[in-house]
């Protein structure tokens, strides 16, 4: 589950594969939701690329087996970030349909950063205390049948003897035995 503030929500534009040949980090973006028509703007900067195609990470990706291959352009995410007081003045949902025009004028820099980002963005310790009682019950629990009652050579086969006469019983009972079960 991801939870996404909403002073800093994103675009993911899905642009063609040629079209990303000038794109890089920073660079920036004029958006148009049609929720509000032409009239209103957002204004942004591209701030990432995914990782790969929509296609790429499908859960049932096509797979061509015929051997007759068709080129499909494919579109990569481009992540936008938006500015908090446009989107305050005007609010966008998710999955609106948006028209993205990205200034390619400045092509400094590397397309893909050569960074990863290894932190959350966003991290809660609201849960914190409970996972730590969790785990000292689970440890308690575990501890408690290690250290379970130690049987005697006697108590053991009595338990094996009983076990034995259960099944018996179950069989009868059920019309089944071992030779018929095989």
């Amino acid at each position: 589950m991801a939870i996404v503030p909403l002073d800093q929500v994103w675009v993911d534009a899905n642009f063609k594969e040629p079209q990303l040949t000038d794109m890089r980090g920073g660079q920036p973006v004029t958006l148009k939701a049609d929720i509000y028509g032409r009239s209103v703007k957002y204004h942004g900067k591209v701030v990432g690329f995914g990782a790969g195609t929509g296609s790429a990470f499908a859960l049932l990706p096509a797979q061509n087996a015929t051997g007759n291959w068709i080129k499909i352009v494919q579109r990569v995410p481009v992540r936008i970030a938006l500015d908090p007081q446009e989107l305050a003045a005007h609010p966008l949902q998710v999955g609106l349909s948006m028209q993205v025009d990205v200034d390619t004028h400045e092509r400094t820099g590397d397309r893909l950063p050569q960074l990863t980002q290894s932190t959350p963005a966003y991290a809660t310790s609201v849960f914190h205390s409970l996972d730590e009682i969790a785990d000292g019950r689970v440890k308690a629990i575990i501890a408690a049948n290690e250290a379970g009652p130690q049987l005697t050579r006697a108590q053991s086969d009595q338990a094996a003897i009983r076990r034995a006469e259960l099944v018996a019983e179950h069989q009868k009972s059920t019309g089944q035995n071992h030779a018929k079960m095989l």
